[in-house]
């Protein structure tokens, strides 16, 4: 079916290339998942613009050509379906958690939200306007703890370097990132992050230049390999 999906792609002169805007966090994962993708679907290809999901929710919104938004938070997809930019209903694929990501071997043995409250740690969090900044908000909130960050990133992927290069002593960050990350980090757990879970949304773009094989990208993303995929790279069932 996913076959004639692409014949009918390159029929209506759409090309068989997709553009995916995709949350950060999903990099891992989604660049396994588009090579995958593209061994089961021979001559298509998938090519990738990873971001923060507020950022790309402006692009699509302002007219930038793209096929498929995955998002880190259902806002930013509400806010490209507000603006009639979408075809057809997004679906949830996945979810995330917050975890606090300190250099390895945790050197100013950091156990909690607490910690990021001392004077003597440097935290880096995401942006608020960002759903990592916004899972924050909440986590931070449910712990009763007021933070105040050196650095506000514009993704999670920036909040996470900050740590690998040494300029902070902690961050928020995905569950994910951190795994990702795992030979350069320790990830504490913590849990009132169970108060932020972030669900990932998926959906088609009504201006899609290649539809068809923008649907059975999605449909992919759906399949049982894929969630193979995301679940080892730590992402949460929906």
């Amino acid at each position: 079916m996913a076959a004639l999906g692409l014949t009918a792609c390159a029929d209506d002169g759409g090309g068989e290339e997709i553009t995916v805007f995709a949350a950060a966090s999903l990099t891992g994962a989604f660049t396994a998942i588009g090579a995958d993708f593209e061994a089961a679907h021979p001559g298509a290809k998938v090519t990738f613009n990873f971001a923060g999901s507020s950022g790309l929710a402006t692009q699509i919104n302002q007219g930038a050509p793209a096929d498929v938004f995955a998002s880190a938070a259902p806002a930013n997809m509400t806010a490209v379906a507000d603006a009639g930019n979408l075809d057809g209903d997004p679906v949830t694929f996945a979810g995330n958690q917050l975890v606090i990501v300190v250099p390895e071997g945790n050197p100013k043995a950091v156990t909690g939200p607490a910690d990021l409250a001392r004077p003597d740690v440097k935290v880096a969090l995401c942006a608020e306007q960002v759903p990592c900044g916004a899972a924050a908000v909440k986590a931070l909130d449910a712990a009763a703890v007021a933070v105040t960050p050196v650095t506000f990133e514009q993704d999670v992927k920036s909040a996470l370097s900050k740590v690998t290069l040494g300029e902070v002593d902690a961050a928020l960050v995905y569950r994910t990132d951190a795994q990702a990350a795992s030979g350069d980090v320790d990830a504490v757990e913590f849990p009132e992050s169970a108060s932020a879970v972030n669900e990932y949304p998926i959906a088609v773009l009504k201006a899609a230049p290649a539809k068809e094989t923008a649907k059975a990208f999605v449909a992919y993303v759906l399949s049982d390999p894929a969630k193979k995929v995301l679940a080892d790279a730590g992402f949460q069932a929906p």
